[in-house]
């Protein structure tokens, strides 16, 4: 079996993890048996005896994993548990934090249906890969929730609210099943109010907010009152005039208005004038301001132009006197580089990866065809066996009942075996495309940083890193998710030496199944 050998010591214990969506469940309610008797048919065949099983069924308003996270608890306090069996890659990960956590534990993961042993002793090329489809599995779960968005974007369209019904209106649907929002007799009325007490302007937005405290607003699920960030956010929500945004783009709804939008115009227009005492025009755009936090006191790091064209960075000393020196931006931009050039992968390693992964990918396929071809096999063997027992009853030698009893169990048989090919055609990531444009963009990060005016400057780092901190003259920084992983791919690259060097030879090291072992 690839991706390491089963230790020499027999596997006494191991849990199950089996997981499924709402909408699957939905499609067809087999996903969890079908898991279960995959991996208990396993288990026994390979002498593992399944202390506990662990399940998980999320929906789109509970999107906890109760059963992952008692797993998780029970695996760290029992160092004698350490093997888990589960299908396959995206059952047991939604995100890369679960995968690291998982690596902390040190467990021998058995992904029955990918034919994977995952454990300390594997080797670091399918560390790496499996790592890859991680990050994969997590985009395409991504994916999946744009089915969802394109159906509120249409409900949308038709003028119809398509989420929660923000406060002051409430959730109902309709005799013929559509959901739409409706005022609450409740709390609309005191959203009105909040409109019309802002609008004179004689109420500050905390003046505002104990109105409606002393009026009684409530939240209605909490019964908690309402603060002065969420009334600020429902002064400035379109909503309540008949008119929503949604995705960028505004529509116009359905439901009835709260307030005019004569009346709303007259509040922002309220909320501007306040917000203007206290706006302060940026002079400079610094490069850093904002990113970079000093190592001394925890206090942010500015901008400042010295001599009218050299441009230094300082701590602010906002909780006292800070011993931290200025330091220029030039210092700053250099050590920032260097932190990205941990992400740059080498173009020709890029491409083999992706090669490996599209290989991986059709024996995947090609595995599922096979399998659908058996099934399709075992479910004509079943409409043969109904079609000729329909004969011998037409010829009086089965009874019946007989018959329809025979029949109801073989065709109960051809439905669970449809059901198992549906199952692993709804699981088809669109892997390598993913994996290419990040590969490629992982390569040119560094030189797209070093060209960049200071506000794309900024912009990269913001989605590449986090608690950037400089100290002394030290830069550290986080990286996100998913440049993390690129940063410890390289890292794990480097140490098999398969980063330097010729490459046919280096990528010989990479290939699974060459090791001498």
């Amino acid at each position: 079996m690839a991706g390491g050998q089963r230790s020499a010591e027999h596997l006494r214990t191991a849990v199950l993890y089996a997981r499924v969506s709402s909408k699957e469940q939905e499609r067809g309610g087999f996903s969890i048996p079908a898991q279960l008797r995959l991996l208990r048919t396993y288990a026994a065949a390979n002498g593992i005896t399944v202390s506990r099983e662990f399940l998980d069924v999320e929906t789109a308003k509970d999107v906890g994993r109760i059963g992952f996270n008692e797993m998780i608890k029970l695996l760290s306090r029992t160092p004698e548990r350490r093997v888990l069996l589960v299908e396959k890659t995206d059952r047991l990960y939604r995100n890369i934090r679960d995968w690291v956590t998982l690596d902390e534990i040190q467990l021998e993961i058995h992904f029955v249906k990918e034919n994977l042993i995952l454990s300390a002793n594997s080797r670091s090329s399918e560390k790496f890969i499996h790592g890859m489809k991680v990050l994969m599995a997590k985009n395409y779960i991504d994916n999946l929730s744009e089915e969802t968005r394109k159906g509120m974007d249409e409900k949308a369209r038709q003028g119809f609210w398509p989420s929660y019904a923000p406060l002051g209106y409430r959730n109902v649907q309709t005799s013929n099943g559509k959901r739409i929002i409706e005022i609450d007799p409740m709390i609309g009325p005191q959203i009105s109010q909040l409109f019309q007490w802002y609008a004179t302007g004689l109420y500050s937005l905390k003046e505002v907010t104990g109105k409606a405290k002393d009026a009684g607003m409530l939240f209605r699920k909490t019964g908690s009152f309402v603060p002065r960030a969420t009334i600020h956010n429902i002064l400035r929500n379109l909503i309540y005039t008949g008119t929503f945004e949604w995705n960028g783009k505004l529509y116009q709804g359905l439901h009835e208005p709260l307030v005019s939008r004569e009346l709303w115009d007259r509040v922002q227009e309220a909320l501007r004038v306040r917000l203007a005492r206290r706006h302060r025009r940026v002079k400079h755009d610094f490069a850093y301001s904002g990113l970079i936090r000093c190592g001394q006191c925890g206090c942010a790091f500015v901008g400042e132009i010295k001599k009218s064209k050299y441009v230094y960075y300082h701590c602010t000393g906002y909780r006292g006197k800070c011993r931290q020196k200025y330091s220029r931006e030039a210092d700053l931009s250099a050590s920032f580089g260097e932190i990205l050039s941990q992400i740059h992968i080498d173009p020709e390693l890029a491409e083999w990866i992706c090669e490996l992964l599209k290989k991986d990918q059709e024996i995947e396929q090609r595995a599922k065809r096979n399998a659908r071809v058996r099934t399709d096999e075992q479910i004509a063997r079943l409409q043969s066996r109904i079609d000729g027992m329909y004969v011998d009853k037409l010829d009086g030698k089965v009874q019946a009942e007989f018959f329809e009893r025979k029949k109801a169990e073989w065709e109960a048989e051809q439905i669970q075996l449809l059901k198992i090919v549906q199952d692993d055609e709804q699981i088809h990531p669109a892997f390598t495309a993913g994996a290419e444009q990040l590969l490629r963009l992982a390569s040119k990060i560094p030189q797209l940083f070093k060209a960049q005016a200071p506000r794309e400057k900024r912009r990269i780092l913001n989605v590449v890193l986090s608690n950037s901190v400089w100290h002394d003259g030290v830069l550290t920084g986080q990286f996100r998710q998913p440049f993390d992983l690129l940063r410890d791919a390289r890292r794990a690259a480097e140490s098999t030496d398969s980063y330097f060097g010729t490459a046919s030879r280096d990528f010989e090291n990479w290939l699974p199944g060459l090791d001498s072992n």
